[in-house]
């Protein structure tokens, strides 16, 4: 038992790392898609772990395919909506960040 709840300690850490990452990405970069790019990426990886780590204290396996449904369901959702809004940022003309 102990092992798993090191383990669950570890997975939601990392997840919040990558949640922090990400917030530091959508501050600092330069433009509309690199930001969406560290939010979308980080912000994802930091939710599965932190999912990973609540599963293992999960009661039930149907518990724990339910963290997964929410996390397929989150991915989904963050895919459609950064490319909507990336999609709308080029159709106003915002240019990509060159050097």
């Amino acid at each position: 038992m102990l092992i798993s709840e090191i383990l669950t300690s570890l997975l939601l850490a990392a997840g919040a790392f990558f949640f922090f990452a990400g917030t530091v990405g959508l501050l600092r970069f330069p433009d509309v898609y690199t930001r969406l790019h560290a939010l979308t990426k980080a912000d994802n990886v930091g939710l599965g772990l932190m999912i990973l780590g609540l599963a293992l204290q999960a009661d039930s396996w149907a518990a724990a395919g339910k963290l997964l449904l929410i996390w397929l369901l989150v991915l989904l959702a963050s895919a459609s909506v950064a490319h909507l809004i990336a999609k709308a940022a080029h159709q106003k003309g915002i240019e990509p960040w060159q050097r």
